[in-house]
């Protein structure tokens, strides 16, 4: 009798932890209008919490994690399918060769002039299609207990006009704490630039919630890049003490996106790269953190990159839909792209963007995801 009580609830311990599913598994995803078959990898942890990425892109699909009371639900914003995702150029993808905008149609590098655009334009995250619009080659980690997928990609030499082959790869990793690292690495045979983010738009009451207003943020950052009237950076940092960039101290982001300012009117709300404060540079150090009051759930993103874009998605308009059907309106989702800053090849005062050949890029984000009761709990410092 006894035996018979404990095999329900060994199996039960087994499905709680996650060892009765793959830890990474993958499924079709639909075929691209050029003919391309996508995936779509899931990894799983012993939580039960569920990161999706697809090989279109690089995007990230989903991720599931537990509110206070351990209901799970997607906290990232998602579109119908495919075929929504090829008409929305790098919504939750990896962007890429050079992610956020380039002035004047391209740069000089090492004396010569790079042409990206030949009418002198704004290139915007790496020109169309950029990396998002690219189907990637996955390699799933097998060794037992990783949950871990990485996806490759091979830039050829004038892609876009950026000179130089480049062979790029990013990893997504789920721990059991329900960290999510990205990893990138790229390496270059001709002296190039290069800036990579994630463009994942962030709901932390679930991504068919409806507004973040009631998010409360909290950016470790000092300053912004000012912009002028054509949303590239002037070159000026702005301190953000007095301002509603302010965000040193968590404030919620609907009651800082109302208040009056000409930068908020230039990005038709947020959409700034913040200046952030590093031990060192190229240190792992935290960047943001966000908590939902209605949810409880939490994050915070650590980086290796010297600055962080802030978005919220000042354009949606109703048009989109989610994959329950719901309609995407502005600040819907915030992003929270980490990046060297947006015209960087023009501003020899920015860190550098350069990669040259014997270089490895690499840039490491990290996205812990929990719950809180409280603003304190929250934010600790």
């Amino acid at each position: 009798m006894r035996a018979l009580i404990l095999l329900p609830l060994v199996a039960a311990s087994l499905m709680l932890s996650g060892l009765s599913r793959p830890q990474v598994s993958h499924a079709p995803f639909g075929v691209t209008a050029g003919g391309e078959a996508v995936e779509r990898y899931t990894l799983r942890n012993g939580r039960g919490s569920e990161v999706s990425v697809l090989t279109y892109g690089a995007i990230l699909d989903a991720v599931r994690v537990r509110d206070r009371r351990g209901y799970l639900d997607n906290v990232v914003l998602d579109l119908a399918d495919l075929k929504a995702h090829e008409a929305r150029a790098n919504f939750s993808a990896l962007v890429g060769r050079f992610a956020n905008r380039i002035s004047g149609g391209g740069f000089t590098l090492d004396g010569q002039r790079v042409v990206l655009d030949l009418k002198g334009g704004i290139v915007s995250h790496g020109g169309r299609p950029g990396f998002s619009g690219r189907v990637w080659t996955a390699e799933p980690c097998t060794t037992p207990g990783c949950r871990a997928v990485t996806l490759r990609y091979v830039s050829p030499d004038g892609e876009n006009g950026f000179p130089g082959t480049l062979h790029v790869s990013v990893t997504y990793s789920l721990s059991d704490d329900d960290t999510l690292t990205l990893d990138y690495r790229a390496t270059t045979d001709k002296p190039t630039v290069i800036n990579l983010t994630n463009h994942a738009y962030f709901n932390l009451s679930g991504a068919a919630s409806g507004s973040t207003d009631g998010h409360y943020l909290q950016l470790k950052a000092e300053a912004i890049t000012a912009l002028s009237d054509k949303k590239l950076p002037t070159g000026a940092l702005r301190p953000v003490a007095g301002t509603p960039f302010d965000f040193r101290r968590p404030a919620q982001i609907g009651k800082q996106i109302v208040r009056a300012d000409p930068q908020l009117k230039i990005g038709g709300g947020f959409d700034h790269n913040f200046v952030l404060n590093k031990p060192q540079p190229g240190a792992l150090s935290v960047a943001a953190r966000a908590w939902d009051p209605k949810s409880g759930r939490t994050l915070e993103m650590k980086t290796t990159e010297p600055g962080l874009q802030l978005f919220t998605g000042n354009g949606f308009n109703g048009t989109l839909k989610g994959r329950a059907g719901n309609r995407i309106w502005p600040r819907g989702g915030f992003a929270l792209e980490t990046q060297h800053f947006p015209d960087s090849p023009n501003h020899p005062e920015f860190p550098s963007t350069v990669l040259r050949p014997g270089e490895v890029f690499h840039s490491v984000t990290t996205i812990r995801f929990g719950t809180a009761k409280t603003l304190k709990q929250a934010f600790p410092d």
